[in-house]
């Protein structure tokens, strides 16, 4: 998947739509949420232990890190309040200097993108930002607020949710953000977005707006083959998201994060759509990265092809469908070793449901998989052979090439 300044394209009545990664001007990376989105948060040059949030005992849940602080300020006290827990993240490859990159088609600097400082624990300080604004480099630098630069470790990263965490030393950082329960916004309640729009020669930037929808589903095309791969969950804001603002802070007026920027909407008929990673989505993510430095995702281990995608001929003539199965995913390889293989899922099985949901491309298996299933547990495949259709059991495993 292509994150930073590339942008791709949907289909759209007379054009394009354009989906700009926030934070990453012009460095082409692999991350989430992307699929003719702008990433709008961060520019290229862009760059364990339990979940704790500041001054919380290590074993604090993520509802107690949900948990909203009283009083409401305004939006000058909000940016006051939270401004110095923004920081910018500068992406830096070869192992020497920062990859110089002609300008952007919206004349972006490269490699620069945006973090929020979250948690200090163990002498570091804990910053989340998005994959796409850390993909590729060799060292990491954060800028905070008060222009100070600092070295960064990378902690972990996830392609799939476009979610990364990083340290830095604690004796640097300012105070962490608190967070708050962006399950619970309403549509209209105020935010405020703070980055680093166009790099850091405009660090701190805050611009106002309100929560224009929830829960969005954005296909993400993580194999840059123009096929979606997965649907990950958005908040949709009017706050002006440009690039170099990915990884930075969505707040509500208590101050309190609730949502990580990542991208705009970006094509001459659409003004005021940008897209951030709701917290309460983010959190678990963020705890697995902190624990492991990547997260476990369950599969079965096979290779898919859509239905959809296979000429209709092939249907009877090669695969023996009967004429009423018209969706579903292919069997491609079942991979040695696999659950598919265990269980006898071989090349050519046409899948048309998991636990009794249809399954109509390798997007909504996906989908099903990441979101409902982990691994361990039991799955049900309804799957044709030829002509006759067949079920079986399996039990989950992960991190299998898929």
């Amino acid at each position: 998947m292509k994150m930073g300044h590339e942008d791709r394209d949907s289909e759209r009545p007379g054009g394009k739509t354009r989906y700009v990664p926030a934070g990453l001007a012009g460095l082409a990376v692999g991350g989430a949420l992307l699929l003719g989105l702008v990433m709008d948060g961060a520019q290229p040059q862009q760059t364990a232990g339990s979940f704790q949030l500041v001054n919380e005992a290590p074993n604090s849940s993520i509802q107690d890190a949900l948990a909203a602080p009283k009083g409401v300020l305004n939006v000058s006290d909000t940016v006051e309040k939270v401004a110095s827990s923004v920081v910018g993240i500068t992406n830096i490859q070869d192992g020497s200097s920062v990859i110089e990159q002609a300008p952007s088609s919206e004349g972006l600097p490269a490699g620069e993108g945006s973090g929020v400082i979250y948690k200090k624990a163990d002498g570091k300080a804990y910053i989340v930002t998005n994959h796409h604004v850390v993909a590729g480099a060799s060292q990491l630098e954060v800028t905070l607020s008060d222009n100070t630069k600092v070295p960064a470790a990378l902690v972990g990263s996830d392609i799939w949710t476009d979610l990364a965490v990083i340290t830095i030393s604690a004796d640097a950082a300012k105070t962490p953000i608190g967070f708050g329960d962006s399950s619970k916004l309403r549509i209209g309640e105020p935010v405020v977005a703070i980055g680093n729009p166009l790099g850091l020669r405009f660090a701190g930037s805050a611009t106002s707006g309100i929560i224009s929808g929830i829960e969005r589903m954005i296909p993400i095309d993580v194999n840059e083959d123009g096929t979606p791969d997965f649907q990950s969950e958005a908040l949709q804001t009017d706050a002006a998201i440009n690039p170099g603002n990915s990884g930075g802070a969505l707040v509500n007026l208590n101050g309190e994060l609730v949502g990580i920027n990542s991208m705009k909407i970006s094509t001459e008929a659409v003004e005021g759509i940008g897209l951030a990673i709701p917290v309460h989505r983010a959190l678990p993510v963020i705890q697995e990265l902190e624990q492991s430095g990547k997260v476990q995702r369950p599969t079965i281990g096979v290779n898919l092809i859509d239905l959809a995608v296979i000429p209709k001929a092939y249907y009877t003539r090669e695969l023996g469908l009967p004429a009423d199965v018209k969706d579903g995913v292919v069997i491609e390889r079942s991979m040695p070793g696999s659950a598919a293989a265990a269980a006898g899922l071989q090349s050519r099985d046409v899948i048309t449901a998991l636990d009794g949901q249809p399954v109509t491309s390798t997007s909504e298996f996906r989908q099903y998989l990441f979101t409902e299933k982990k691994a361990g547990d039991t799955l049900q495949v309804t799957f044709y052979r030829g002509a006759e259709q067949r079920i079986v059991r399996l039990t989950l495993t992960d991190n299998l090439e898929m």
